[in-house]
């Protein structure tokens, strides 16, 4: 826990939120009765899925009532965040899942984050500490000055062309269409050219997720050859706001020409790490799984990893 921001003048509730099953469905269909009948004939169940989506929005809507008069609000939906462009004094509120989250802070500079969980009863929320009702609650300690934050540490991909790319989870670097990735690897002063399924770079949020199936993998293979799998501290997990992060190598190939010894180790604001793609074509880079926003990374393209200089800030009583 870190402690408060700085006090100013925020002007404006920005509140994110996401296209429910049925919203998805009727773009399709049009019609609930046309929804309603392409779920019932697959075997699903159309009321569940509606009473998910009236849930959503009355908790959308009381989300929305919480925000005091004072302040400008304006609602956006997930998917136009890559063109959104948030202002210094935004207060951002997220209703939805924990990818809600991620899918946000990657665009703040250090703007307060309440992420709200909208429905508890289906929804773990570990990056969601606000309850619906607690809204108005939070917010006012943050125009106040008085909430205090969790701090998220996230990473940043910069390409040599300055195209830049932040990660709450992990970051992926490799070949869209899942064949080998060919690429020159150096971390600190040990370099080497590599064929993989990829290269994972993990934040300490990240470290509970595509971090720990690659530590059950390894352990897995170690274990199946006879040898002994270290206790990790932690189980390998890191704090939220380490100055840290994780790089593994996914299925590295030796040959004659490429290695297998930088598979796994740390990266640091001093000791960043730092990939040239050696792909004709088909490389990118995407973070938090979220592939169809990626930043292309071909032949002639060089990328540093390392950590993102602006935090994430929870908000939280």
């Amino acid at each position: 826990m870190s402690a408060p921001l700085k006090r100013q003048d925020f002007e404006k509730v920005v509140i994110v939120t996401r296209e429910t099953a049925l919203e998805g469905l009727l773009e399709r269909f049009q019609v609930r009765g046309q929804a309603k009948f392409y779920l019932e004939r697959a075997g699903q169940d159309y009321d569940t899925v509606e009473a998910g989506h009236e849930q959503y929005q009355e908790a959308v809507l009381a989300v929305r009532r919480q925000v005091p008069k004072k302040l400008k609000v304006q609602a956006i939906d997930r998917a136009f965040l890559p063109q959104f462009l948030f202002a210094p004094t935004d207060i951002v509120i997220t209703v939805g899942q924990d990818g809600l989250v991620a899918n946000v802070a990657k665009y703040l500079e250090g703007q307060p984050i309440v992420a709200v969980n909208p429905d508890p009863t289906h929804i773990d929320g570990i990056l969601l500490p606000v309850a619906v009702e607690q809204v108005g609650q939070v917010v006012q300690a943050v125009i106040k000055g008085r909430a205090s934050y969790k701090m998220m540490t996230m990473a940043q991909a910069q390409l040599n062309d300055g195209q830049t790319l932040r990660a709450v989870n992990d970051v992926f670097i490799g070949a869209q269409n899942h064949v080998s990735a060919r690429y020159r690897m150096q971390a600190g002063q040990q370099f080497e050219e590599q064929s993989s399924s990829g290269i994972i770079v993990s934040t300490g949020v990240g470290s509970t997720g595509w971090l720990q199936s690659i530590y059950a993998e390894a352990a897995g293979v170690v274990t199946a050859c006879g040898g002994s799998w270290p206790d990790l501290p932690h189980d390998g997990r890191l704090p939220w706001d380490t100055d840290r992060l994780v790089y593994a190598v996914r299925e590295p190939f030796p040959s004659k020409t490429t290695g297998a010894s930088l598979v796994f180790g740390e990266v640091t604001q001093a000791n960043p790490l730092i990939v040239t793609s050696l792909m004709s074509e088909g490389g990118v880079i995407f973070s938090d799984g979220i592939q169809k926003d990626y930043l292309p990374f071909n032949r002639g393209s060089m990328v540093t990893i390392g950590i993102a200089p602006n935090k994430t800030y929870l908000a939280v009583l």
